[in-house]
């Protein structure tokens, strides 16, 4: 293991928050400091001695500050081989100081995109010096202690004044990775910014905060996940979250934006499905209504709300074992209430911008498409039959769609006075789902005489159409698109069922 005293330092830093301490170390323990523009005033403001950049190369920053340090004067301090002759001797020859540390930082880039600003503000923001420093320094770890994130100076001030400004070669490596992780991250933030239409074909996912979950979807396997949890959410209480808690939460999250702002909506879903959702005019009874969809697959589910939840309707909650509730907040005293289970997780719902895409492997690639952003609203709706939807059929044909967009294909969703009554999921055959849901319906005591039916995508023969209208569902929403749509049309009309097309699939696999 090979230990290195650090004699001299470059301290370049956009952000100063926590750097004073160690400025202070290295002066205390006689480590040359060399700096440039608000770092170097920043360190003479608290009385210490620092060394321009500018001293060291002779030449002043240009082009508004945008070129400081890319100077053979400082790269060579930096890249210097100090087990290699010609590279000591060099450094002597062209006067150039060995920098042993590099503690440099980059532009908020990202932080600057998500501000809205102007395209030219966001082009500002790119780093050119700072991460050329970074991968210089990460380089040449053999020799150079690089610190890319104002997230490690504690460690940085410990480790420094533990080993009276020595460093292992450890160490310096482990810190090399670090830095490599956050320039790595910044070219990809970068470049998914120019390529946001997609004109490059190319997939580039960066993720640096990673959470090790207790297993995957099942004990036998390793399970991560890679992204700003806290960002999204605020955790009031509960066991950690599993790796299937975060799924089934994922699919609450985006079954619920289809509700956002509208009347009390409640949903409970079980392995990514719901298993309840109903609307109402208070949550106490939508809770109600969704609980009564499937009381029996709620046990151990992922609850969700579109509004505040009350102390009425945490009392009512309290009564099921339940993994995970999620809501916009909680009233003081419901709060309470739902914390009386102390491995029930309890999360609030943050305004957080949610991707745009999903992926996921396939076979020895990645898939990669654009989320289904499209929600069927009465504008879409195209009457096909003789019979025509009423306006409260109209509100349940919308309400039965936004669920079976968010249902695992094939699906059949039956819905009546904005409730699900029952949903076939996942299966083969359009079919057997239309079975499976009407079995479900009536096993919890569903009267389906005057129920919607709506299906993620077309009708190939008239079958389900038939099944639905003698169950005494009247009304169907499907996306149409069968070269023998006319004969599910002709059943309905021979009927009196309504039906209208969306012209809008929504598969879910």
């Amino acid at each position: 293991m090979s230990t290195k005293k650090a004699t001299s330092a470059l301290i370049s830093v956009f952000h100063k928050d926590g750097l004073e301490p160690i400025v202070r170390k290295f002066d205390e323990l006689g480590i040359t400091i060399y700096s440039t523009g608000g770092t170097e005033k920043f360190i003479k403001d608290l009385g210490i001695e620092v060394v321009p950049v500018e001293e060291v190369t002779s030449y002043p920053s240009i082009l508004g500050g945008r070129v400081k340090t890319l100077h053979p004067k400082v790269f060579g301090g930096i890249l210097n081989r100090q087990d290699h002759d010609g590279d000591i001797a060099q450094l002597e020859e062209f006067e150039i100081p060995q920098l042993d540390i590099v503690i440099v930082d980059l532009y908020p880039f990202e932080k600057t995109v998500a501000s809205g600003a102007s395209e030219q503000d966001i082009i500002e923001k790119i780093d050119i010096g700072g991460i050329s420093l970074i991968r210089a320094a990460a380089k040449n770890y053999k020799d150079v202690l690089c610190v890319s994130s104002m997230e490690d100076y504690e460690e940085v001030l410990k480790m420094i004044s533990e080993g009276d400004g020595a460093t292992t070669l450890e160490d310096r490596r482990r810190f090399a990775a670090k830095s490599f992780n956050i320039s790595s991250h910044y070219d990809t933030a970068i470049f998914n910014y120019f390529n946001q239409n997609h004109d490059l074909a190319a997939l580039k996912i960066s993720e640096t905060n990673g959470k090790v979950l207790r297993y995957g979807e099942n004990p036998h396997q390793k399970g991560f996940f890679f992204g700003d949890f806290d960002a999204m959410f605020s955790k009031l209480h509960g066991k950690e979250l599993s790796y299937n808690n975060l799924l089934d939460v994922d699919a609450a999250v985006n079954l619920m934006l289809e509700f956002k702002g509208e009347q009390p909506t409640f949903a409970i879903l079980k392995h990514n499905n719901a298993c309840g959702l109903a609307q109402r005019d208070s949550l106490a009874q939508a809770y109600s209504d969704a609980l009564a969809g499937d009381p029996v697959s709620a046990f151990g589910g992922v609850l969700i709300s579109n509004m505040e939840i009350d102390r009425e309707t945490a009392a009512e909650i309290h009564k099921l074992f339940c993994e995970v509730v999620i809501a916009p907040s909680y009233a003081t005293e419901a709060l309470e209430l739902l914390k009386g289970k102390k491995n029930r997780i309890i999360l609030t719902q943050n305004e957080v911008e949610m991707p745009k895409t999903l992926a996921r492997t396939c076979l020895n690639g990645v898939l990669v498409q654009e989320k289904d952003h499209k929600t069927d609203t009465p504008a879409d709706l195209t009457k096909v039959t003789s019979k025509e939807p009423t306006e409260r059929e109209i509100e349940d044909l919308i309400f039965a769609s936004k669920l079976c967009k968010h249902t695992k294909s094939n699906t059949i969703v039956l819905a009546k006075n904005k409730q699900l009554c029952a949903s076939g999921t996942g299966q083969t055959s359009r079919v057997d789902a239309l079975n499976q849901a009407i079995h479900k319906a009536k096993s919890f005591n569903f009267d389906l005489t005057g129920a919607v039916m709506a299906s993620d995508a077309f009708f190939p023969f008239p079958d389900c159409v038939e099944i639905a209208h003698k169950n005494g569902i009247s009304c169907v929403i499907q996306p149409g698109g069968s070269i023998k749509d006319q004969l599910s049309i002709d059943y309905c009309n021979a009927n009196e069922v309504a039906m209208v097309m969306t012209g809008t699939r929504h598969f879910k696999h």
